[in-house]
């Protein structure tokens, strides 16, 4: 029997460098930007997904509606993504032998990246595992159960990436060849990657 892989998407922001919209509410191939980022989630291998929000939640959880994912509330997401993860790792089914940490802004992560992944890690069995774009290292990153606790034990903004360079012996990369997924974070970078992007 395969191990049970969780997936969590970090979708708890504010969008400060947005404006006053929420990000996770842009117009995005006929959803919206968190509504197809879930999408590509709940197509992907993982066995089940589980969606971090905080900022505008009520909000999200009335126009983005999941088939096999569920909503989880970060109550302290101003602090950044480690809040999310806290919070989502409690969250996570008993049977979590691995999570897979999933960025709500970035749509060109796609259900075939995220079973990339996970196949790699049955492969690899590495403590963590993230994904090399054309030599680029991004998203989505794998952590086994064994990281858990120092997952929960992370402060503040880029603390995962803080905590993978402080260990390089953990981790493992899969190579693909695709450009390195691009970021939602400002209203001109929603525009460039729109401008590229079908309807």
């Amino acid at each position: 029997m395969s191990q049970f892989v969780s997936g969590l998407i970090l979708a708890a922001g504010t969008s400060s460098r947005l404006g006053k919209q929420a990000k996770q509410l842009l117009p995005w191939r006929g959803t919206t930007l968190l509504g197809w980022v879930v999408r590509q989630v709940e197509l992907s291998p993982l066995d089940e997904v589980v969606v971090m929000v905080g900022h505008e939640a009520e909000e999200i959880r009335h126009k983005v509606t999941p088939h096999r994912a569920r909503f989880v509330e970060t109550h302290g997401f101003r602090e950044g993504c480690t809040a999310s993860i806290r919070a989502g790792l409690e969250a996570l089914d008993a049977k979590a032998r691995a999570v897979v940490l999933i960025l709500g802004d970035q749509p060109e992560i796609d259900s075939e990246i995220i079973a990339t992944v996970v196949e790699g890690w049955r492969h690899l069995q590495a403590p963590a595992v993230r994904m090399s774009y054309c030599g680029h290292a991004g998203h989505p990153l794998l952590f086994t159960q064994a990281l858990f606790g120092q997952l929960r034990a992370l402060h503040g903004d880029k603390g995962v990436w803080k905590l993978l360079a402080a260990h390089p012996e953990w981790v493992r990369e899969i190579e693909i060849d695709r450009p390195l997924p691009s970021n939602i974070n400002t209203w001109e970078d929603y525009v460039q990657l729109t401008a590229g992007s079908p309807a």
